[in-house]
């Protein structure tokens, strides 16, 4: 069988169309694909830095806590600024 004209003009339309169309497809991955790697390491350190901030957030609502307590606050004035009530003595060991 012999193919005619007609049909061989039809297939060589769809063969460029489909060449065209994965060509295509092709770039638009090509292009893509660069800007999604780097989406995926900006989410990491994203990701990272957020862990790193809520686990400031813990350290410094414990702290807000304990420094609502008035013996803890006497007692970190004591150690850290060498605050003495009337009648102590401070004794510096290192």
């Amino acid at each position: 069988m012999k193919k005619t004209k007609k049909e061989k003009k039809r297939l060589f339309v769809l063969s460029v169309s489909i060449v065209g169309l994965l060509s295509v497809l092709v770039y638009s991955v090509a292009t893509t694909c660069p800007s999604i790697l780097e989406n995926k390491s900006k989410i990491k350190e994203l990701n990272k830095e957020y862990n790193e901030l809520l686990s400031n957030e813990e350290k410094l609502v414990s702290e807000v806590t304990k420094l609502q307590d008035d013996e803890y606050v006497a007692r970190y004035a004591k150690e850290k600024f060498m605050y003495s009530e009337d009648g102590e003595i401070i004794i510096r060991m290192d």
